[in-house]
């Protein structure tokens, strides 16, 4: 099957064949697999994040981030009341699944750089110098955060002080 034809088939047999795998698109991204390991790759998971990823992915990532969900909605910019309507729906809109896979993403590079989940929360939540003092949780609400948190890490990473 093309690319092309992905794009527009059912993303419930994404789902059904994520199932088979154990793995939905919050662990890939965690295990540092991201797309590439999401059947049909990116632009399966592109389709799927535009159709709007269960809601069972938003409670994956806040027992990996280990946050109540008013806490972790609080950082994607989600009313309580949004995300009550959510869980009853079971599904996340395409924004809200795009936060999602960002904040998996960066706990995911995180977690590579600072030994894992408990060393990646550790510093996903506290004020950083290299952020002015920002916390990266609350500074990745925006793609623009998000990328600059990226950068940190990837400097850190690197050695480079930040």
């Amino acid at each position: 099957m093309s690319t092309s034809a992905r794009l527009h088939e059912d993303p419930g047999i994404y789902l059904h064949k994520l199932a088979q795998t154990g793995k939905g698109a919050v662990e890939q991204h965690l295990a540092m697999e991201g797309a590439a390991g999401f059947y049909g790759g990116t632009p399966a998971l592109a389709a799927l994040v535009c159709k709007g990823l269960p809601f069972s992915e938003l409670e994956t990532l806040r027992a990996q981030l280990d946050l109540p969900l008013d806490r972790l909605a609080q950082f994607l910019g989600l009313a309580r009341a949004t995300v009550h309507r959510r869980k009853a729906s079971g599904h996340l809109n395409a924004d809200e699944s795009d936060k999602v896979l960002r904040f998996a993403r960066l706990l995911g590079q995180a977690a590579k750089v600072f030994g894992g989940i408990t060393g990646a929360r550790a510093w996903l939540e506290t004020p950083q110098y290299g952020l002015a003092g920002a916390v990266p949780l609350a500074f990745a609400g925006t793609e623009v955060g998000a990328r600059e948190v990226e950068n940190l890490i990837g400097r850190i990473d690197h050695g480079v002080y930040s």
